[in-house]
């Protein structure tokens, strides 16, 4: 294994720390200030005028690899670039490397139409749109995606799809024009990984209805958001089911393995940024008539948070390589291991941090507890904690 980044990988590092440097840090609390004022769905002036010089820049759509509009990057090279952009949360859409819509991108790209990707993915890949996937539904274990209940009928050259779907991420944004729908088409099939397809649904079809934003522990992740989302008697035309009828597992863990990496990539990166906070506050406070540095119990946390740290980045990469040489499905352990490890070093990192910051910590002054319920979402995103051990572990006992 090597993980030495090439000079191609180092000089995309160099050139993504100087935007950051520059443009991203500097604005922070900009953003904040942005989304405070009006109507708080609407998208920031700061990313908007941040995208061109991210395309001018040459840092634009980095997370697709062996593609014509991106980067061409392995994932093993995108890792360091990911973590950097992740230790801002919003930074990723700044240079179109956000989430759903890379997924629901590299979807389009994998299993979409001609048509398909001329009328969806070409607007995604400009940052001209955003995109949402309606995968979670409410009434069921999603943690088993076998159990989703909502329903995709054929009628004539039409799909009539009905159901409830939450905490689709982005549906609340004015700028989402399409959503991947996943729900049965075929539910009595032996097959249970069989019954599922996945559909293309257009925002402003009839019988879609946004019903709520569903706020993080009390973070409303505006202007992007996570919503709850109803479907009634939804047309859509037959040309849109994507690869065919009884295949929408089967696009749903081929979208979700680079999904899972890029989470623990940016993970890494919101990690880092709360041991440097946490250096920087624990150095500039002094308590019992010497700094909190120097107390015993802080350079205890300091040097674990480091060693965590350091660990989880090489699990992520050894994911990454594995990813890139023998494929998602062979790697399928690898991702396992870093979608527990990851969000559960963020989250022990990041309290910490608040801890160091005492009552500052726990206030908005500092982004520690947005960033502590950003990495805690992440332990059921994609897929729950126990889920991943559970599949560690059969793979561990099939040996």
């Amino acid at each position: 294994m090597n993980f030495e980044y090439t000079e191609k990988v180092q000089e995309l590092i160099a050139r993504l720390n100087a935007f950051m440097d520059e443009h991203v840090y500097p604005n922070e609390a900009r953003f904040m200030e942005e989304v405070a004022e009006g109507d708080r769905w609407q998208p920031t002036a700061i990313i908007e005028e941040l995208k061109p010089l991210a395309k001018e820049a040459g840092l634009w759509n980095l997370f697709l690899p062996e593609s014509e509009h991106g980067a061409g990057l392995t994932n093993l090279e995108y890792a360091p670039l990911c973590e950097i952009m992740g230790r801002v949360i919003w930074a990723p859409e700044v240079f179109n490397c956000n989430a759903p819509d890379t997924g629901n991108m590299e979807v389009l790209a994998r299993y979409g139409t001609k048509e398909h990707q001329q009328q969806w993915l070409e607007p995604l890949l400009n940052g001209e749109i955003r995109s949402c996937f309606a995968m979670t539904e409410p009434e069921v274990a999603s943690s088993d995606a076998t159990n989703i209940e909502s329903s995709i009928v054929r009628d004539g050259d039409e799909y009539v799809i009905n159901g409830r779907k939450w905490w689709s991420s982005g549906g609340n944004d004015p700028r989402c024009k399409i959503f991947i729908f996943m729900g049965k088409s075929d539910p009595e099939n032996p097959n249970r990984h069989q019954q599922q397809s996945m559909i293309l649904v257009p925002r402003d079809t009839p019988g879609v209805t946004v019903l709520r934003h569903l706020p993080v522990f009390g973070f409303d992740d505006a202007p992007h958001g996570h919503a709850e989302i109803l479907f009634e008697n939804v047309r859509v035309p037959a040309s849109n089911m994507l690869l065919g009828e009884g295949r929408g597992f089967e696009i749903a863990q081929g979208r979700l393995g680079p999904g899972r990496i890029h989470h623990c990539m940016r993970l890494i990166g919101l990690a880092e940024r709360a041991l440097e906070k946490m250096c920087a506050r624990l150095q500039a406070r002094v308590a019992f008539g010497k700094p909190v540095a120097r107390q015993t119990v802080w350079s205890e946390r300091i040097a674990e948070a480091r060693i965590m740290i350091d660990q989880t980045r090489l699990l992520v990469l050894n994911a990454a390589d594995k990813m890139d040489t023998v494929g998602n499905k062979v790697a399928a352990k690898e991702i396992a291991m870093i979608k527990v490890a990851a969000p559960t070093m963020a989250c022990q990192v990041i309290d910490w941090a608040i801890q160091a910051h005492g009552g500052g910590g726990v206030s908005d002054d500092f982004g520690l507890s947005y960033a502590y319920a950003n990495a805690r979402t992440l332990r059921l995103a994609d897929g729950p904690d126990e889920v991943h051990r559970n599949q560690i572990a059969k793979l561990e006992l099939r040996k």
